[in-house]
C-alpha cells in the first residue's frame, strides 16, 4: 500500500518499452517540479515502484540522480526526501532568471513570428479564470520559453533551459496569487515585442520576473 497522502491520481504507470531508467527519472522529476510531490515529502522506493509499475531498481537509480541534481535529499538511515529549497536558493535562481529573460525579451523584439504569443496569452487568461492552476503554470512556462525561442540566441536558450524547471517549481506555489495580474503583464510584454520596442520589452520582463520573485518570498512573509 502507498504511504498516506501520496498523490495517487498524479502517479502514472509507465509502459515497459523504451529507456525505462530515463522515463522513471522524468516521471519523478515532473511530479516534483509540479509539486504533486511537495518539498519535504518522504519518498519510499517500494511505493513509487508500485505505482509507476516498475521494479525498485530504476526508482533507486532515479532518486540517486535526482539527489545529484539537487531535487532530492538522501538522508543516512532515513531515506529519500524531496528537497526543501531555502529562501536564498530561490532568490539566487529567480535573480538569474530575471537577467536571462530580460535579455531574451530584448532580442525577441527584433524577431518575427510572434503570433503564437497571442494564443498562449489567451489560453493563459482562460486558465486563470477557470482556476486551472496546472494549465496556467504550464502556459506560463510555454510563454517564457517561446520568448526565449524568438530571441534566437542558442547559448542564452541553453542557459535558460538549465533553470526552467526550477523556475516552474518556484512559480507553482504563487501561481494562484499572481493570477490574472501575471497575464496582464504578459499582455503588456507581448505588446512591446510586437511593436519592436526592445528597451521596453526588457524592462517589462525584468519587472514581471521580479514580481514573481517578490511573490515567492512574500508567501511566507520573508
Amino acid at each position: 500500500m502507498m504511504s498516506p497522502g501520496l498523490p495517487q491520481t498524479a502517479m502514472p504507470r509507465l509502459d515497459r518499452p523504451g529507456p525505462l531508467r530515463e522515463r522513471v527519472y522524468e516521471a519523478l522529476l515532473d511530479l516534483i517540479t509540479t509539486r504533486a510531490l511537495e518539498p519535504g515529502r518522504h519518498l519510499i522506493e517500494s511505493d513509487l515502484a508500485e505505482h509507476l509499475g516498475v521494479s525498485r531498481q530504476p526508482v533507486r537509480e532515479a532518486l540517486q540522480r535526482l539527489n545529484t541534481e539537487g531535487w532530492v535529499d538522501l538522508r543516512p538511515a532515513q531515506g529519500a526526501y524531496v528537497h526543501e529549497p531555502s529562501e536564498e536558493e530561490a532568490d539566487q535562481l529567480l535573480t538569474v532568471r530575471t537577467l536571462l529573460e530580460a535579455e531574451a525579451a530584448r532580442l525577441a523584439a527584433h524577431s518575427a513570428g510572434i503570433e503564437v504569443l497571442e494564443e498562449i496569452v489567451t489560453d493563459g487568461i482562460r486558465a486563470v479564470q477557470a482556476d486551472d492552476i496546472g494549465a496556467a503554470v504550464a502556459l506560463n512556462a510555454r510563454f517564457h520559453s517561446t520568448i526565449m525561442e524568438l530571441a534566437g540566441n542558442t547559448v542564452l536558450a541553453e542557459l535558460a533551459a538549465r533553470v526552467e524547471r526550477r523556475v516552474r517549481w518556484y512559480y507553482t506555489p504563487v501561481a494562484r496569487q499572481r493570477g490574472h495580474k501575471s497575464w496582464l503583464e504578459h499582455q503588456a510584454l507581448m505588446g512591446a515585442i510586437v511593436t519592436r520596442d526592445a528597451d521596453l520589452a526588457a524592462r517589462l520582463m525584468r519587472d514581471h520576473t521580479e514580481q514573481t520573485r517578490r511573490s515567492y518570498h512574500a508567501r511566507t512573509g520573508t
